[in-house]
């Protein structure tokens, strides 16, 4: 085969690899480093380790890093806006990739989930959580997400405030099992697919 024609088959086969962006939202910085708010984080963190990809380069105002999974491209992104301005780092990442809304999975924090627990869903809106409202506002609603559910702050504390605590010692463990978990969602929703994924998990 001459240079030409290699050259060919190989952009062919780059068209060919469907390209998948998978988000965690999350506030930068040491401070915020270990925040229920930043569940996210964590949730592509353990991904990119199970993945065996870096999350060292910095493109669009995010850490981004790449690597292949049953033929896929995956994309694993932390924006670095603080986490109301997610979608100016998601908006420009996913127009540089060419990679259409509905092939982006955005993982975030869910008050109104119990602790522990995860829900994936196809579409839907922010439900009040600034950093999706910011993301929507750039790619529209019509993309998949995974809800890591953190629980209601006790008694009248201010959610605002909640979020941005870290988790305590003994939440530990439910937190590992969490994390562990959506790794598997994750890779369940590459392997077989959004409906499957849900259908297993939900």
């Amino acid at each position: 085969m001459d240079k030409d024609k290699r050259l060919d088959s190989l952009e062919q086969e780059i068209k060919d690899v469907e390209r998948l962006l998978i988000v965690g939202l999350g506030n930068p910085g040491r401070k915020y480093r270990n925040n229920r708010h930043n569940i996210g984080y964590m949730a592509v963190e353990r991904l990119a380790a199970d993945f065996s990809i870096s999350l060292e380069r910095v493109q669009q105002r995010a850490l981004v890093g790449s690597g292949r999974f049953n033929g896929h491209l995956i994309f694993l992104a932390k924006p670095q806006t603080f986490m109301n301005n997610s979608g100016d780092s998601v908006g420009p990442l996913a127009r540089y990739y060419k990679i259409p809304a509905e092939h982006i999975l955005v993982v975030y924090d869910e008050l109104d989930l119990p602790q522990g627990s995860l829900r994936l869903r196809p579409k839907g809106g922010s439900g009040g959580h600034k950093g999706m409202k910011s993301v929507i506002q750039h790619i529209g609603n019509d993309f998949p997400r995974l809800r890591l559910g953190i629980g209601r702050p006790p008694g009248r504390m201010d959610p605002a405030a909640y979020v941005l605590q870290d988790f305590r010692k003994e939440e530990l463990p439910l937190l590992n099992e969490q994390l562990s978990e959506s790794v598997t969602v994750i890779e369940h929703l590459i392997l077989y697919g959004l409906d499957e994924a849900m259908n297993r998990h939900n």
